[in-house]
């Protein structure tokens, strides 16, 4: 692309990229979020080209946008202009915009409900505040929200996609379930550290929701495969009386040389369950209300 660092540097079409800052990269994912992290700083890319391996230093385009908090769905969740869920701490949480608000104009331009328009008008406003004119049941609002500006890096390519062959499928879905495996338990070190609210979880009602909307056989196994997945690492976390919870004390017993009180297991595994039962209710609260 022009006027982007590739260009610059002398990246060409053709080139492999085979490492960034000496790690080897695996999927698309891996070169976003190395570009992502420089922080504008250089960075090494180590490309292939005619069969020659060499390395090309280059500083990532720094682009910025201007953003508010708000979630508007995916097009598998009802994408529209009605705000699906509010991020914590962000501007709009804190001037009281809420979760089933619907967007009618930004500084004066009406959107018609389009989401792509709203992001846009938001991400692109020249103004120190945004004026929202917002539907809530059915009244109207109106709120001046400081927008946060967020950063993003790129270095100006696009890339061409994997042949669809028996190799590839197996390489790129073993490395796929191996990143969404990993991307679970980061969501849930930010659930716990208070980064994402427990409001975003998804129970059965939810997940039965999202399922009935897949277009295809394909898309339908994929959905399975992801929720069966899911429930497979979560049920490895060290908690009771999930499977992990009770390998855990098997590690504790084996440590101690000495079983845990009958007693002392069954108060354990008793808290634990009381705890995921009532998640379990909130979570299917909050799925019904987003329904409804």
């Amino acid at each position: 692309m022009p006027d982007y660092s590739a260009e610059e540097v002398g990246l060409s079409q053709g080139d492999e990229i085979l490492k960034i800052d000496g790690k080897k990269v695996r999927l698309r994912s891996d070169i976003d979020e190395k570009i992502q992290n420089s922080n504008g700083e250089e960075i090494t890319l180590t490309i292939k080209r005619n069969d020659e391996i060499k390395d090309i230093k280059l500083i990532p385009n720094v682009e910025q946008s201007k953003a508010i908090g708000i979630y508007l769905g995916t097009q598998d969740d009802d994408l529209s202009g009605e705000i699906k869920s509010i991020y914590q701490n962000s501007p709009a949480e804190k001037v009281g915009i809420q979760a089933g608000d619907k967007i009618l104009s930004i500084n004066g331009e009406k959107p018609e409900g389009d989401p792509y328009k709203i992001v846009n008008l938001i991400s692109e406003s020249k103004t120190d505040e945004i004026l929202l004119e917002i539907e809530r049941n059915g009244e109207i609002k109106t709120f001046n929200v400081k927008p946060e500006i967020q950063k993003s890096y790129k270095i100006g390519v696009t890339f061409k996609l994997a042949d669809n062959n028996f190799i590839n499928n197996i390489y790129y879905g073993f490395w796929d379930t191996t990143e969404f495996s990993l991307s679970i338990v980061d969501n849930l070190k930010m659930m716990f550290s208070g980064k994402v609210s427990a409001d975003q979880l998804m129970g059965p009602v939810g997940i039965s929701q999202v399922v009935s909307k897949t277009q295809g056989v394909i898309e339908f196994v994929y959905m399975l495969a992801l929720i069966s997945l899911s429930l497979g690492v979560t049920n490895l976390l060290p908690f009771p009386p999930l499977d992990g919870g009770k390998i855990l004390i098997l590690i504790i017993e084996w440590i101690r040389r000495k079983p845990i009180k009958e007693n002392t297991e069954i108060a354990i595994q008793m808290a634990g369950f009381c705890l995921l039962i009532g998640l379990s209710i909130y979570v299917t609260y909050n799925d019904i209300l987003r329904i409804f």
